[in-house]
């Protein structure tokens, strides 16, 4: 039976919903214990070399064919590893290596308004009027407050964690974005499983012009855990319920999943790790917030008037 047919109420979903913001929520927390004891890039790429090859094998067995045919698929697989998997991860992974868990959380909240202002530029069907702008503003605002270059210093590390984590969101939006115009028939599993082992090359890549070595990877019982948990929890099944959230209440309702990771990743990160997240993130988090619901005004409207519809009858 696939994960999608466990979706069959309201309570399901939400149960769904919410165990999809606790795996990709903590695994910000994960990231940043496990960059103990891993070079950045090689920690992302091993993670996703294994969960790829786990998700292919997935898509095989549930979805049949998991090859891609003509250019539109591997120009699509190829645009998710170099984006979405490759550039987000990496640049997140450099960026907690200055910052924590939960404030890389809060400024990756970004990606739906910049993914939204991205589809207005780019994409035939969409504009970018007023309010599009104002929404972008608001997000854009998000991360000065959180960034407080002011009070941290231009050159700070913690302010160069923040503009790397807002360039991986930029990439991991720009890579969505770029996508949508590419999908075919091939199934969505296949196609992440692609991306993930693809966009594990380029990471090794990365790497080795880094100067990352195998070496310099400390294998003990934390380093052990935080890649298990990131590789098969946050990534493996959160994708799997994720696929299926997707075709049950669609892109724009999933979106709100951002929203929740941050809260899950600061209190991680305080139960785990001892980080507290300050204020100026909590308000950086409402003005992001803020313009997600200003860009997204019209989709969340109508699903709201769909559900009061329903629930009339």
């Amino acid at each position: 039976m696939q994960l999608r047919n466990l979706l069959s109420t309201p309570e399901s979903i939400l149960a769904a919903f919410v165990l999809l913001a606790t795996l990709w929520g903590t695994s910000f927390v994960a990231i940043e214990a496990g960059l103990h004891y891993f070079p950045p890039l090689l920690f992302a790429g091993v993670r996703y070399a294994i969960a790829g090859a786990v998700v292919l094998g997935v898509a095989a067995v549930a979805a049949g064919r998991t090859v891609p045919r003509g250019r539109d698929e591997w120009l699509g697989v190829a645009v998710a590893g170099a984006f979405v998997i490759a550039a987000y991860h990496g640049l997140l992974y450099v960026a907690e290596l200055r910052i924590s868990g939960g404030v890389a959380a809060v400024v990756v909240s970004l990606a739906p308004v910049l993914t939204a202002t991205f589809a207005a530029l780019l994409l035939p069907n969409e504009r970018l009027g007023p309010f599009e702008i104002g929404g972008f503003a608001l997000g854009i605002l998000g991360v000065i407050v959180i960034a407080d270059p002011m009070e941290a210093g231009l050159g700070s590390a913690a302010l160069f964690g923040v503009a790397l984590a807002f360039a991986g969101a930029v990439a991991f939006s720009l890579g969505a974005v770029l996508l949508r115009p590419l999908r075919t028939d091939l199934p969505v599993a296949a196609l992440q499983g692609w991306a993930m082992v693809s966009g594990a090359g380029l990471l090794f890549v990365g790497a080795a012009l880094l100067g990352e070595s195998p070496g310099a990877i400390v294998w003990n019982a934390t380093s052990i855990a935080s890649l298990s948990y990131l590789t098969l929890l946050s990534g493996v099944v959160a994708f799997l319920i994720y696929f299926a959230l997707l075709d049950e209440v669609g892109p724009t309702q999933l979106h709100l999943v951002g929203y929740a990771e941050p809260v899950v990743a600061a209190v991680g990160s305080w139960l785990l790790l001892g980080s507290l997240i300050e204020a100026e993130a909590i308000l950086g988090f409402v003005a992001i917030l803020a313009g997600f619901l200003v860009l997204e005004r019209h989709e969340i409207a109508a699903y709201v008037g769909v559900e009061d519809a329903h629930r009339a009858h």
